[in-house]
């Protein structure tokens, strides 16, 4: 490993440098363009190929949406296209498409600060999907180019080889795998090698303002996959330094300059960095997960092509690097000091990955919801490394590569007891082993009759296969199981056109809001098609936002983190949703029958986003959802009936308390209750899954689709309208449990309509009489003589500053979770503006360390000029 002196020896087992018999030293130097070429030809021919093989998007009619790539990147990617195109409701700072009007910085600085993105501007809208799978292999190409000139960096060797090992990394376990479906994860698989070069550049002492910005780009980028790299670099520059002949003086010089420029790095990319902190400490409380580590047999597994697990570390390598690597402990040609510091610390990141504290180290001191071993990329790059070290100081000899073998043969017998063995992994791994080996023993052989011979251009054929097909197989098979284990989302569609026709027909932001409805396609489908309704999923959705919509019925996923539209016409007036929705549940989704694709557009007159309520603080919310919205809204309009709840052939009995369990799939189940004629009914009932739907005749009414699910509570269903109450003032309600759940004792409210249109036209009359909207600022203009509380329909987030008249802003009030601005009767003007926490403190921050950066630089010139 370290960078010594070659032997005469090692001189004479060298491979050459390439099958030209290229061996000068500028030959050397433009090595690294060519290895960089190969590394990203192979790996975006293996990519396109293996996605091909198992008939998956782009060349398929397999969809690769899965979780969130589908609910969320996708989507966030076809709002930066919409920004970058001026098509957005918005700006970096506002996202008023989501959540009612979300922060989007920290979105941006979560999902979308890669260098690759904007790319998605060269795209039309309908191929947002395509957008992303070239963004994604992109950065993989970059990533294996990347790491084949790092590698010829840390030592000067065969350029081929290079690029093989680096489309090894760029096609490694963790990428085909994990983050391939994970985007903004892929920029930590670039951050990687260019960290290890930064370690190379502190060890040398040089380049140290080049190795500050190149921190700050991995950390914007994506700050999550870039601390993981980083504390790997850390890792190699630690293992270089002890190998390296060096004084301990300049050792600790080195660690000082480490920790300074990753400091740096840091502190320039602070706008992103500090604002995404502050947003994910404002979020709402995700999915919390222990940490529990896979078998010994899992872990091996996982080594080898052809296996997959969600909960697993992919730490695969082709069986091309995978074979070199473990030939270092045994190449004499390699230091001993290189070679056990090296192994060690290879065994050892893969050791800290199953201990729990050392696991929660690299996961940034926090369990993931997913898969614990997210910094798998890490051991997939140590070992790429130790793979080229033992190539670069010497070929193996026949002797390491047989003694490789022993582990090899350890490792396949371990890992057939796994779980994650498939039938495809022992041929797999067995015809990669065979014609890597026999690639490399030809490569062995040719030398020793001829050192500076050119290569034999069939073993350089046996070492591409094996990574190919390897890699291929494995690409094809992850892909298929991927989809089949985890939810799955289509790609654009004839939906997706009619649903953005639709909303383009009556649009008209900021008079009042497009709801796309609550049969979503996606968990961001505002940021698919437009509109500008409550449904939003991040990884920052605002617990203010969260809470707020729970209280008023709303339906939600992912514990929260993914609220859905809440289709209820109280909340529409509270809201000013003035047109909405109604799209069958999506055809791609077997959940229930009848789907299909056509729109029916509701219109309501609502009144403007800015009301005025009177002064004095209402009560906190309470358990009831009704009485909730009536709360927001400011009037009564809801009757509240006492139910009973049995099975048709026994008698029902009343609900009360905390209502009563339906067991699921145990048949038909009846409601009864009674409200006055001709109101509406609303069913609210967030822990139930199955179907609900009013028993009146022969009536058209609408069926209630409620999903959720029990112990822990992830998901619960959102209120829904059961149609109007019958004549006789007596409604049924039938239930058809699936999951089956609990039906509270107020899970019916009969919605006097006259009585919301009443309240509706009374907070037109008293609103605004115009609100405009410019990126992440709201005007409006009250009515003379307002006084009360203004209540903007934008939820109360952190960074919203609101005045009157010509008052300075203040930090906005909150009113049940709502921007709330005193009036005092004579100002007639409204303002409020957004700046995201964080991002001031942040900006001062990097300029200082800009100018601190730039200083140190004009000193170091102005001495190297005196010095020549």
């Amino acid at each position: 490993m370290a960078q010594v002196t070659a032997t005469g020896a090692e001189r004479r087992t060298a491979l050459s440098v390439n099958t030209d018999d290229c061996t000068t030293a500028s030959a050397r130097s433009s090595g690294r363009p060519r290895a960089a070429t190969l590394a990203a030809a192979l790996t975006l021919l293996v990519v396109c190929v293996g996605n091909a093989a198992a008939g998956a998007f782009p060349f398929g009619a397999r969809t690769r949406n899965v979780n969130d790539l589908g609910n969320q990147y996708v989507p966030f990617h076809a709002h930066l296209r919409d920004l970058l195109h001026g098509q957005a409701d918005g700006d970096l700072f506002v996202n008023w498409q989501s959540g009612l009007g979300s922060s989007f910085l920290p979105d941006l600085g979560t999902y979308l600060a890669s260098p690759f993105a904007p790319l998605v501007a060269v795209f039309p809208r309908t191929e947002i999907d395509l957008a992303v799978f070239v963004i994604a292999c992109l950065k993989m190409a970059a990533a294996a180019g990347v790491m084949a000139v790092v590698l010829l960096r840390l030592r000067e060797g065969p350029w081929w080889v290079a690029g093989c090992l680096g489309a090894s990394y760029g096609l490694c376990g963790w990428a085909l795998a994990d983050a391939v479906y994970n985007t903004m994860w892929l920029d930590g698989l670039i951050a990687l090698p260019l960290l290890f070069l930064v370690a190379e550049w502190v060890l040398a002492g040089r380049r140290t303002v080049s190795g500050v910005l190149v921190v700050a780009l991995c950390w914007v980028a994506n700050f999550y996959t870039a601390y993981m790299a980083t504390l790997a670099a850390g890792l190699l520059l630690l293992a270089r330094a002890l190998t390296t002949p060096l004084t301990w003086r300049v050792r600790f010089a080195a660690a000082l300059r480490a920790g300074v420029t990753a400091a740096a790095g840091v502190a320039l990319a602070a706008p992103v960095v500090l604002t995404v902190y502050l947003g994910t400490r404002q979020a709402h409380p995700g999915r919390t997960g222990s940490f529990t580590p896979i078998t010994g047999e899992d872990l091996l597994a996982r080594l080898l092509p052809a296996t997959y697990s969600f909960s697993g570390p992919a730490l695969y390598v082709d069986a091309v690097a995978f074979l070199l690597a473990l030939s270092l402990p045994f190449n004499p040609a390699v230091p001993r000091a290189a070679r056990a510091v090296l192994s060690a610390s290879v065994v050892a990141v893969i050791l800290s990955l199953q201990w729990a504290p050392t696991n929660l180290v690299w996961n940034g001191f926090a369990t993931p919801n997913g898969s614990p071993y997210r910094a798998a990329f890490v051991v997939c790059g140590l070992l790429v490394i130790a793979a080229w070290m033992s190539v670069a100081h010497g070929l193996p000899s026949a002797r390491p590569l047989y003694a490789a073998l022993g582990p090899a043969v350890v490792v396949v017998a371990v890992a057939r007891g796994s779980v994650v063995w498939s039938g495809w992994t022992l041929p797999v791994t067995v015809a990669g082993i065979v014609l890597a080996f026999a690639g490399l023993w030809g490569l062995v052989r040719a030398v020793r009759r001829s050192p500076h011979g050119r290569v034999p251009r069939w073993c350089l054929a046996l070492l591409i296969c094996a990574l190919v097909g390897q890699s291929v197989a494995t690409t094809a098979y992850t892909e298929r199981l991927r989809v089949a284990q985890k939810d799955d989302y289509a790609p654009w569609g004839e939906r997706q056109d009619v649903q953005r026709a639709a909303i383009d027909r009556v649009d008209g932001w900021p008079r009042y809001r497009t709801d796309l409805g609550r049969e979503q396609t996606v968990g961001n489908d505002p940021l698919v098609v437009g509109g500008q309704g409550a449904q939003y999923y991040s990884s920052v959705t605002s617990d203010v936002l969260a809470r707020t919509l729970m209280a008023l019925g709303n339906g939600y996923t992912s514990r929260g983190r993914s609220v859905q539209s809440l289709d209820n016409p109280v909340t529409d007036v509270v809201f000013s949703v003035g047109a909405r929705l109604r799209t069958a549940p999506d055809p791609h989704q077997n959940w229930y029958p009848g789907s299909g694709n056509g729109v029916q557009v509701l219109r309501q007159p609502v009144p403007p986003l800015v009301t005025v309520h009177p002064a004095g603080a209402p009560r906190g919310f309470g358990k009831s959802v009704f009485r909730n919205q009536e709360l927001m809204l400011g009037s009564r309009v809801y009757t509240l009936p006492r139910l009973s709840l049995g099975r048709k052939d026994s008698p029902a009995v009343p609900v009360v308390g905390d209502g009563r369990a339906v067991p699921g799939r145990s048949g038909t189940w009846h409601i009864t209750g009674v409200c006055p004629a001709g109101t509406s009914l609303h069913m609210w009932a967030p822990h139930y899954s199955g179907i609900a739907s009013q028993v009146n005749g022969d009536a058209a009414l609408p069926v209630g689709r409620f999903r959720a699910d029990h112990a822990p509570v992830t998901k619960a269903a959102a209120i829904q309208p059961l149609g109007d109450v019958p004549g006789t003032g007596r409604f049924t309600v039938r239930l058809d449990p699936q999951q089956g759940g609990t039906v509270p004792a107020q899970a019916i409210g009969c919605l006097h309509t006259d009585r919301l249109r009443a309240a509706a036209a009374r907070l037109t009359a008293t609103g605004a009489r115009e609100v405009k909207v410019n990126g992440h600022s709201l005007t409006a203009r009250l009515p003379p003589g307002s006084r009360g509380v203004a209540v903007v329909a934008v939820p109360r987030i952190q960074g919203w500053r609101c005045a009157t008249g010509r008052a300075e802003p203040r930090p906005a009030g909150a009113r049940l979770g709502l921007i709330a601005v005193a009036l005092d009767g004579r100002s007639t003007d409204l303002r409020c503006t957004f700046r995201p926490p964080g991002l001031r403190a942040g900006t001062a921050v990097a300029l200082a360390t800009l100018l601190a950066l730039c200083t140190f630089a004009g000193v170091r010139s102005v001495r190297s000029r005196r010095t020549l």
